[in-house]
């Protein structure tokens, strides 16, 4: 199985309500494989919300108390963003996990990129709280921007033999 962020699939829960439909992912979503996920949502927090960014690190400073998750008028979502990134984490030990594949630049899901913290549409290198949790417990996570079908399919197939049991 594969969490996907919630957004990429067409559910509608991008900050401002909308989603970031993934044409690939989209395409597949039928065959029971995919675990949606939104850590915002997760965490508490409604759609639509208020956009978010990581001020002053990444999600690893974030999960090392070293940094901030504000909105743009400047409230602390930190401990949401932290709900949600464990709430994820649950999941993930409920089922066979194989990956997940989530949406880039967010302060939860980013996988390389996150933006700056600025509310200026500035990215840098980095990860969002929910990656960096993901990552620590050893669960790869994949960006919908570098996500083809050949990866998706290797993902897929790996996801499907590990939930049939071994024979006796």
């Amino acid at each position: 199985m594969i969490l996907i962020s919630s957004c990429l699939l067409g559910i509608c829960t991008k900050y401002d309500g909308a989603s970031n439909d993934c044409p690939l992912l989209m395409e597949y979503r039928q065959l029971g494989l995919f675990i949606p996920i939104c850590p915002e949502q997760l965490g508490g927090l409604p759609t639509p919300r208020s956009p978010a960014e990581i001020v002053n690190g990444s999600g690893e400073l974030v999960l090392a108390g070293l940094a901030r998750v504000r909105d743009r008028e400047g409230h602390d979502y930190t401990s949401q963003f932290l709900k949600g990134a464990c709430e994820v984490i649950k999941i993930a030990g409920s089922f066979p996990i194989r990956a997940a594949v989530l949406k880039e630049r967010s302060p939860s899901c980013g996988s390389s990129q996150i933006y700056d913290g600025s509310f200026s549409g500035i990215a840098l290198d980095g990860q969002g709280v929910t990656t960096a949790l993901l990552r620590k417990r050893g669960i790869p996570v994949y960006s919908e921007e570098n996500l083809n079908r050949a990866l998706l399919e290797e993902l897929m197939s790996v996801s499907q033999r590990r939930q049939v049991p071994d024979p006796i």
